[in-house]
């Protein structure tokens, strides 16, 4: 087998720095086709619009929709023939099971994972606070424990078998600064940790998330082997995942269907 297709899309924007950066990691090993939102829609969950302008970019595509849109736009139309999707890097970890609906990062490769098509989506974690995230990560080579991995991943999952199992990979790597080694992987599992909280100040609710509050202090219940253990640690955690929602036999619920109207 030659290189691989890629599909590259993301969350925060065809150009931002993690995108980029991404880009030209995985040129490296890989066909690289940029579909990606010309603008961030991050947190935006597996939104769907019902149609999209699409412009060309140095990169590829830039879409006037949201990181699902681009999933299905790129496979269905602007290129079926790619071998695996990529979403990232996001600017962010998504890290923990309650995030994995949220992020259109992940959703990106869910997308990818209902038409059987491999797919890894890929976020930094920025440690901070009060928004000094935000201001953070905007070189290349913040984004190199991320790249590193994406990049071996790419180049071996396929043939590794790894999707056999696997429909889709979460990726999340720690910054990296000049000095440092690389980050080892680690394969994990989401963290069922949820600490959302609602405080109202009148007509006012402000919504926070507490998990990031306590990342910063270092009060994690996490045990090891959860991707949020080992991205405080300083691994780089990749979750084997399927596409949501897994079923099973439901007895009890059986028996109410039974006696419905009876």
């Amino acid at each position: 087998m030659g290189d691989p297709h890629v599909l590259l899309t993301n969350d925060d924007g065809i150009d931002s720095v993690g995108f980029r950066a991404l880009y030209d990691a995985l040129s490296e090993v890989a066909e690289v086709t940029a579909v990606a939102p010309n603008g961030d829609q991050s947190a935006v969950g597996r939104a769907m619009s019902r149609e999209v302008e699409v412009e060309t970019h140095e990169l590829g595509y830039a879409i006037h929709g949201t990181p699902a849109d681009c999933t299905v736009v790129g496979l269905e139309s602007l290129c079926p023939d790619v071998d695996m999707v990529v979403a990232g890097c996001n600017r962010g970890a998504n890290l923990g099971a309650y995030v994995l609906g949220r992020s259109g990062t992940v959703s990106a490769a869910v997308e990818a994972a209902f038409f059987d098509v491999p797919a890894l989506a890929v976020s930094l974690y920025v440690p901070g606070g009060d928004g000094e995230w935000q201001h953070a990560a905007d070189q290349p080579d913040d984004y190199r424990n991320a790249t590193e991995a994406t990049t071996y991943l790419v180049e071996h999952a396929l043939g590794a078998g790894v999707f056999e199992q696997a429909e889709y990979l979460n990726v999340n790597a720690p910054i990296w600064s000049a000095g440092d080694d690389l980050a080892p992987i680690e394969i994990t599992e989401p963290s069922t940790l949820y600490d959302m909280r609602a405080e109202r100040d009148g007509e006012h609710i402000t919504l926070t998330d507490n998990v990031w509050a306590r990342m910063r202090d270092d009060d994690l219940p996490d045990p090891q082997g959860t991707d949020r253990r080992a991205i405080v640690e300083g691994r780089v955690s990749v979750s084997p995942l399927t596409a949501p929602h897994t079923t099973q036999h439901h007895e009890a619920l059986d028996a109410l269907a039974e006696t419905y109207r009876n």
